[in-house]
């Protein structure tokens, strides 16, 4: 398991090193003409107006050019860290959705068949220890931390289980964290980008007299528009993970504390109490008979 973990790591750090070489030339690209065009502007302000018009017109060709890549790319640096963040929501999405399915987690066969011979008295405890070592799923390692204390007080099973239970949610939440970090991070990069492609629409009209002439502030406004509504984009989602898994880790939490209850009312000391005074009074009844 640790092994799968692993490789799915090198997947997320791979693609990500992909996305950014991939992305990075485009980025650059954008930044060589913002610098001539910036140039331009202190050579002539005519020619950097007619410049700046053009610049604007393709801007706001690229945003209803219905292009994503035209589109990512008029948003400015910032959707680069914002591609990101959704790239590692989609896969961590992927991932807990099948690490927590409820057959990986609490398996319905073996939870049945194990639960119902601990009631009828007809496992042993190490015929129990090796069921449970051979199942390997989380509820099996909350019945094998209830096993190893077969027949001590209620209160001593209770709290194995309860510890054992800490741990393996802590398992399950892994990376559910994550989700609740990026619906955080993403909309605060978009209001970055905001306040960027404002600075680049004041940066306008100082430089080039653009206030009476709103297509020259089209590019700057554009881009705040464009990295706001990405940052929403991928924030929403990702509460919406983290809202779910969270519950969804509850609910299986609460099902293995139930499970890991009938195991207390199978092997307890006081279960086992109960267990003899049966077998004792029905005794004396066949013999009566």
């Amino acid at each position: 398991m640790l092994k799968i973990y692993q490789t799915r790591i090198r997947f997320f750090c791979l693609t990500s090193v992909g996305l950014l070489l991939i992305c990075m030339p485009i980025f650059a690209q954008q930044a060589i003409n913002g610098d001539q065009s910036i140039s331009e502007v202190d050579a002539s302000a005519p020619a950097a107006i007619e410049s700046k018009s053009k610049e604007s017109t393709n801007v706001t060709e690229m945003t209803t050019g219905s292009s994503l890549l035209d589109i990512s790319t008029a948003g400015g640096m910032l959707m680069l860290p914002i591609g990101l963040c959704s790239l590692a929501l989609c896969m961590f999405v992927f991932e807990r959705a099948m690490s927590l399915r409820k057959g990986r987690v609490i398996p319905r066969p073996f939870v049945k068949r194990f639960v119902s011979q601990m009631q009828a008295g007809e496992l042993s405890r190490g015929e129990a220890t090796r069921l449970c070592k051979e199942n390997k799923s989380p509820v099996a390692s909350v019945c094998s931390a209830a096993v190893r204390k077969w027949g001590q007080p209620a209160q001593v099973i209770e709290a194995a289980i309860a510890d054992e239970g800490e741990r393996v949610g802590n398992r399950l939440r892994r990376y559910i964290r994550m989700f609740n970090g990026i619906s955080t991070i993403t909309p605060l990069l978009g209001l970055l980008g905001t306040v960027i492609g404002m600075i680049r629409a004041f940066n306008a009209i100082v430089t080039t007299g653009a206030m009476g002439k709103p297509e020259l502030l089209a590019a700057g406004i554009s881009q705040a528009l464009i990295t706001t509504a990405a940052g929403l984009c991928v924030a929403i989602p990702a509460l919406i993970a983290y809202l779910y898994f969270t519950s969804r880790v509850d609910r299986l939490l609460m099902e293995m504390d139930t499970i890991g209850q009938k195991m207390v009312d199978s092997i307890s000391l006081e279960a086992r109490k109960r267990s003899e005074k049966r077998r004792v009074v029905k005794q004396p009844a066949k013999r009566a008979a």
